[in-house]
């Protein structure tokens, strides 16, 4: 019976030494917005992240961390790397690329000084993947679209060299997504490259990609990778291969249409990191040929804007409920139509209070980032 017993247990730890050992390994992905995933409501705006499960072998996961608006010190202090280090083990890999928000000096909560704060906070994620067996790669700051008396403007100079030089000390293998990216848009000039990027619904966005533009970041990702590693566990595609994946046609402008919000509503949490749940009404987001966003937003009990720093001028105006406005240093009682107008710069949040949700529209014209 003891000999029973110890055969069950035996039997019982080899499958599940069997099962790990047969667990599909990960791809984890630190990054900010130009690697975040996003929603259908965002269409046709999508991350590189989002895009990588194309590009990956099979057996693989990617896990994407990636979220708008962090820089590699943010993304510590939300306590985001920290989720990543409950979940990474031994043959994952943590690709890291950070660099866009990094730069943002009137912002002290991300701003990280490309001589000193910049890799001491890349170590972090080097030192986080190390401890549990993963293998971290490094990924300099895709490129922006950003033309200058017809030369592709370099944005990130200071933030590449410095994670080239970490790679190097720390001998961690390196993507430089700058050059690769850079290259990209040269192959298709100033204007041909607007179609990878948000050039649309009247944004002039050179920073964020349409689904062709992370389609094509993402090949570049996987090529790279391939290029410092053969047996990389992603496609066999080479950069030129990426530069040469079509955009799509031009859309023409989209004729005079009436919606149902019932239609178009979509459950999300509060924006900008904000707490509790609300439902968005993303009115026109295919629209093309107009260059207003009109939305409307239902904030349920509890739910707020998170605190943040506006990068557009916005107006929000009250439809029913009551919320807590914090507007710089001011904080206000706000309800049913009161307008507010929020100016690039400044700092604002918004909570609902009371027992009725909190309805909003809002109104902004997208800018060049």
């Amino acid at each position: 019976m003891k000999h029973h017993l110890l055969s069950l247990l035996l039997l019982g730890v080899a499958g599940i030494a069997s099962a790990a050992s047969s667990a599909p390994h990960r791809i984890f992905i630190a990054g900010d917005s130009t690697a975040a995933t996003y929603g259908a409501e965002r269409a046709p705006q999508a991350g590189w992240g989002q895009k990588f499960p194309d590009w990956t072998a099979e057996g693989w996961e990617v896990r994407n961390h990636a979220a708008g608006g962090r820089s590699t010190r943010s993304f510590i202090d939300e306590g985001r790397l920290d989720a990543i280090a409950r979940e990474i083990r031994a043959g994952d890999v943590l690709l890291i690329q950070f660099g866009h928000n990094d730069a943002k000096r009137e912002d002290a909560t991300r701003y990280a000084d490309p001589a000193t704060d910049y890799p001491r906070f890349l170590q972090r994620y080097i030192e986080v993947a190390r401890a549990s067996g993963a293998t971290p790669i490094l990924i300099t700051p895709v490129a922006r679209l950003l033309y200058d008396f017809r030369s592709l403007v370099d944005t990130h100079g200071r933030y590449t060299l410095a994670m080239q030089d970490l790679a190097t000390r720390e001998g961690v293998a390196l993507i430089d997504l700058d050059a690769l990216s850079s290259d990209w848009i040269r192959a298709h000039g100033e204007d041909g490259a607007k179609a990878y990027f948000m050039f649309t619904q009247g944004k002039a966005d050179g920073t964020h990609f349409s689904d062709a533009g992370a389609n094509a970041v993402a090949c570049l990702v996987a090529a790279g990778w391939r290029e410092i590693d053969a047996a990389a566990p992603v496609a066999p595609v080479t950069a030129g291969e990426c530069n040469a994946l079509p955009a799509p046609a031009a859309a023409p402008v989209s004729p005079s249409v009436v919606v149902q919000e019932r239609d178009i509503a979509i459950e999300q949490p509060g924006p900008h990191a904000g707490l509790g749940t609300t439902t968005a009404y993303p009115f026109f987001a295919d629209a093309t040929g107009f260059d207003l966003v009109f939305r409307k937003r239902a904030f349920h009990r509890g739910a707020t804007i998170g605190d943040h720093v506006n990068d557009k001028d916005e107006i929000y105006y009250v439809l029913s409920g009551r919320g807590r406005l914090t507007l710089n240093d001011t904080v206000r009682e706000v309800g049913p139509g009161d307008a507010i107008l929020t100016r690039s710069g400044d700092r604002h949040a918004l909570a609902q209070i009371g027992d009725e949700d909190l309805v909003i529209f809002i109104v902004y014209r997208p800018v060049a980032r």
